[in-house]
């Protein structure tokens, strides 16, 4: 077995109704009393908020709600959220919302604690100061950003970046099945499908799978798995929520460890160019690069098949394999979101432009275990145009 390391958020609390004791969850944990919450403006306004504020308040703690996270959030909306905790003195940060809420969160609570600029922050290990305490709560099953030491930030009119530190990992995430209720079905099922792609992304990522990230990964396939279909068509099932959102965290906290590959680096380009939400993005390509990793991932995959699809799994690798990526397909084609690139706004010209910035997302790609070239790319958009 080869050296290696697992780093996770040292604190989870997994509780249906927890945003309800919000104040008093943190005030066992915190004396400060300034809590900066970072959320979007469509939670903010929905009242779905006002349970939680309702009981930090009586716990003591003067909250300034920062509602202005979009879906893939620019480096403008970050540098002004974090102005604003500063100008409010945060003591203490909490996300809550979906991935991108979370992931301003992240970098509010080094930028109100640090004075590095956020440009300087891009890459891979390159935080250098400290942050506040900082809480992350989600709202949707699927980014496992609550348990992750990533951030990513759109730096640009279609382009983005990630920033990759332990410093960004989370001191408590609070899972609340009750706050992923009111989640429609096609939402429930892209963020359901990008849970998924980062379990099966960590187990066989060509770097760092270790079996602590294997376990977790494996779990949480079968519990999304398990549960997506019912999710998606019976929102209010607490039992189907809480499974998606633990799956999820597990799911988090594997690619956090073993990072992701080809299918996130393919994905990325639909955001930054059509502003696919990142779910669809995933799940749109997931069939194509598992069929295009096929012959360096046989063994691998036919093991999750075994794991989490084994009725009528055949005996032989190959055939297993193959069993696994049918029914991965079978699943996302039954939530019925989108299937193609031509039904998000993509036109066949621009095939080559998608490769050309898929190529360009070398700090995932190299976590693929079969070499992604540019002509790869393109026929992995082509097939499902």
């Amino acid at each position: 077995m080869q050296n290696f390391e697992f780093v996770t958020v040292p604190h989870i609390l997994v509780e249906r109704g927890a945003a309800a004791r919000l104040g008093e969850a943190l005030r066992q944990r915190y004396t400060a009393t300034r809590l900066c919450v970072v959320t979007d403006r469509f939670l903010s306004e929905s009242g779905l908020l006002a349970p939680a504020l309702c009981n930090l308040a009586d716990h003591g703690w003067q909250v300034t709600v920062i509602d202005n996270v979009q879906a893939d959030p620019p480096d403008t909306v970050i540098l002004e959220a974090a102005k604003r905790a500063r100008e409010a003195s945060a003591e203490v940060v909490l996300g809550l919302g979906g991935g991108s809420s979370m992931d301003v969160a992240k970098l509010i609570a080094v930028l109100c604690a640090s004075d590095q600029p956020l440009a300087d922050m891009y890459g891979v290990g390159n935080v250098k100061g400290p942050r506040l305490p900082l809480v992350l709560m989600p709202t949707t099953a699927g980014t496992g950003s609550e348990v992750t030491a990533i951030s990513i930030v759109t730096t640009g009119q279609t382009t983005k970046a990630g920033v990759v530190s332990p410093v960004l990992m989370a001191d408590l995430a609070v899972l609340d099945a009750e706050l992923t209720v009111g989640l429609p079905a096609q939402a429930t099922a892209a963020t359901g499908i990008d849970a998924m792609v980062h379990a099966i992304e960590a187990y066989t990522s060509a770097r760092l799978k270790n079996p602590v990230s294997d376990c977790l990964a494996v779990r949480a396939l079968q519990m999304l798995a398990g549960n997506l279909l019912t999710a998606c068509r019976d929102g209010a099932n607490l039992d189907a929520r809480s499974n998606m959102l633990v799956g999820a965290m597990l799911a988090g906290q594997a690619f956090a460890n073993a990072p992701v590959a080809a299918v996130h680096a393919l994905a990325y380009p639909l955001g930054g160019h059509f502003h696919v939400a990142h779910g669809l993005s995933n799940a749109l390509v997931l069939d194509p690069v598992l069929r295009f990793n096929l012959p360096a991932a046989t063994a691998q995959y036919a093991e999750l098949a075994r794991a989490v699809f084994p009725e009528g799994c055949p005996a032989d690798d190959a055939s297993a394999a193959r069993h696994f990526i049918e029914q991965m397909g079978a699943l996302v084609s039954a939530t019925g979101i989108p299937k193609t690139l031509r039904e998000v706004g993509v036109e066949e010209g621009h095939l080559r432009m998608l490769a050309a910035d898929a190529l360009k997302q070398q700090r995932l790609l190299v976590n693929n275990l079969r070499p992604v070239t540019e002509e790869d790319a393109f026929e992995i958009y082509k097939a499902v145009f």
